[in-house]
């Protein structure tokens, strides 16, 4: 029963009230033996105690009645919607209940203290059961505003955690999302190879790019990646590419050892490097320079646009993929900057969750 049982009591109280019932019960039974018993029942230990006991009877009737009405409310009226309608009608039962177990119980305990030889004239007048029902509707709200905000941090708790699992839902799906656009780029990247160059170029390209998707694989569903294995991965990324190109394309790595270990969006570099590549000239006549660089807390990726007479059809899945997924885990997104010379994407760096708790 949740009266004795101490996980009953925190799941429906919010906490265990046991030594809180034993004070209020203490405090009340103190309260009401002196605004019920006039002065000359205070003259003796022994008047004084009888009093007390007299008070403190039907207050611990009063208490349990009304804490058990209070649970059996919260039972059956459990959401925020529902608080003022339970409150009311707690707040008529605790006048309900004094009213009718104090009167009752006063007026017997006078008759058996008479008859027990003891000259008590401790009987129950409605203006001194005012003061006990305020002090009581008093501890009540403390059991209320307890129980509102346990509630409220445990909805703020679920809100969040299904907030989470939303978030990292959308995480997952632009995740997969972007691993079959990246070998849709690449198959269109070994259809050219097959086309302009040997067999063995093909075998070397689809080598290399089987070992750069047992990287992809083995990062896991990471939703951040270190600088570090990102760099790792946009540079096997690269190799293949070069397998292609040569020397036409050129990367200008600028990336500080202290950098290494700051967090980004996995295969977002890798992405701003397809692109480049994608709508931009490759040629001995026109060779393609991309910048990677660290900018305060950013990595820079820039090149000179050298565009295409005739464009590849484009997906528009990487920008977008990438400034989406930023958008999810962070307050803070990439910039795309794009002036008619020069083509730029500055990728936030962020702290991994370990660093922000």
């Amino acid at each position: 029963m949740p009266l004795f049982n101490k996980q009953k009591r925190i799941q429906y109280l919010g906490f265990n009230d046991f030594w809180f019932s034993v004070t209020g019960i203490l405090i009340i039974s103190i309260i009401a033996n002196y605004l019920f018993n006039d002065l000359s029942e205070r003259e003796s230990i022994e008047l004084i105690f009888i009093g007390w006991v007299a008070s403190l009877i039907p207050t611990i009737c009063d208490w349990f009645i009304i804490r058990f009405i209070l649970i059996f409310l919260r039972k059956k009226y459990p959401n925020f919607e529902d608080d003022f309608k339970r409150i009311m009608i707690l707040l008529f039962t605790i006048v309900c209940v004094i009213l009718l177990i104090d009167f009752t119980m006063g007026f017997l305990l006078a008759k058996i203290f008479t008859f027990l030889g003891f000259n008590s004239s401790h009987m129950v007048v409605l203006k001194v059961l005012l003061p006990v029902i305020l002090i009581v509707i008093m501890i009540m709200a403390i059991y209320e505003a307890i129980y509102y905000n346990v509630r409220l941090k445990k909805s703020i708790r679920e809100e969040e955690q299904t907030k989470q699992v939303m978030i990292q839902a959308q995480l997952d799906t632009l995740r997969n999302q972007a691993q079959p656009h990246f070998l849709f780029n690449s198959l269109n990247t070994l259809r050219d190879i097959i086309d302009c160059d040997t067999k063995e170029d093909a075998k070397d390209f689809v080598d290399n790019l089987s070992g750069v998707y047992r990287f992809i694989i083995e990062s896991g569903n990471s939703n951040l990646i270190s600088l570090k294995k990102e760099l790792k991965f946009a540079k096997a990324y690269i190799h293949i590419q070069s397998e292609r190109f040569g020397d036409n394309l050129q990367l200008n790595w600028n990336i500080p050892e202290d950098k290494l270990f700051v967090m980004i969006v996995p295969m977002s570099l890798q992405l701003l490097l397809e692109n480049a590549i994608k709508h931009n000239i490759v040629s001995k006549s026109k060779p393609l320079l991309i910048t990677v660089a660290i900018n305060a807390d950013t990595l820079v990726v820039s090149n000179k646009i050298q565009a295409k007479s005739t464009q590849t059809p484009s997906t528009k899945i990487g920008l977008k993929n990438i400034k989406k997924r930023y958008q999810l885990i962070s307050s803070k997104t990439p910039v795309i900057s794009n002036d008619g010379k020069y083509f730029t994407v500055s990728l936030p760096l962020l702290k991994s969750p370990k660093e922000k708790s």
